[in-house]
């Protein structure tokens, strides 16, 4: 198990910024990709950035150009500028690696969620 815990969400309004935090505190062998999603009531979840384990990364067309996703050892940053109310959602952490050497010879991955935290753009 890999414990993923996110933080930082709450009530913004529209334009303003918020940040997210999501922290890697479990033991895993290797890390490789982490991710925001974001599930919004009644719709599909969706990827909204994306950073591989050497730095690459990528975004949904609808958040390119405001969010910025960004990594260190232990943490997984989302940098959200200019919020609108459709960026309204639960927002969550995924982790995708190796959970030990074992699994890594075998390229087997494991994919880990956080709990998710809510992101309210509202006037």
């Amino acid at each position: 198990q890999v414990p993923l815990v996110e933080s930082g969400g709450g009530l913004v309004q529209p334009g303003g910024s918020l940040r997210l935090s999501c922290a890697v505190s479990g033991s895993i062998y290797r890390i490789n990709s982490m991710g925001w999603y974001r599930q919004a009531p009644g719709k599909q979840r969706e990827l909204v950035a994306g950073i591989s384990s050497g730095g690459s990364t990528n975004y949904s067309d609808s958040v390119k150009g405001r969010f910025t996703i960004s990594r260190d050892n232990v943490m997984v940053y989302l940098q959200m500028n200019s919020l609108k109310p459709e960026d309204t959602a639960v927002y969550f952490c995924k982790l995708v690696g190796f959970r030990s050497l074992f699994d890594s010879r075998r390229r087997y991955e494991s994919e880990f969620w956080g709990q998710g935290t809510q992101v309210t753009v509202s006037s």
